[in-house]
């Protein structure tokens, strides 16, 4: 089995060395072995973990939803149910996100249009428009 440094793991996750350790001390990461020196060391396994983990954050998971979500997955087969729920419940709040952005997207594209014939206008003579 092959196995990672922090280093590594952080090098192939995106997340800090010390993003590493918060995770390993609220629970988030669970039984990560440690070599003869003490230092962390991580299998494949855990590196599969860290890249949900990171999907999760990057979706905007709460840290505490996150906990819950793998404490469940520490639970076995009985969590499944709950499982699937914590990631509907957070895919839900993905799309209100997305919905939100994309609304707020259209009133910056409608300020950039407005910016755009502001533009063209000043282009041509004896034509004055405030800016606003």
């Amino acid at each position: 089995m092959e196995r990672y440094s922090p280093g590594q793991v952080a090098e192939q996750t995106g997340f800090s060395l010390d993003t590493l350790r918060y995770y390993e001390r609220i629970g988030l990461l669970d039984g990560i072995e440690r070599n003869s020196g003490g230092q962390r060391v991580f299998t494949a396994d855990d590196v599969a973990w860290l890249r949900i983990l990171r999907c999760l954050r990057d979706t905007g998971m709460p840290i505490q939803r996150m906990v819950r979500y793998a404490e469940l997955a520490r639970g076995g087969d009985e969590t499944v149910a709950e499982r699937l729920e914590v990631l509907r419940e957070h895919d839900r709040d993905i799309d209100e996100r997305i919905a939100h952005l994309l609304r707020e997207q259209e009133h910056i594209r409608g300020k950039i249009a407005y910016y755009e014939r502001h533009q063209a206008s000043r282009d041509q003579p004896g034509v004055t428009n405030p800016v606003s």
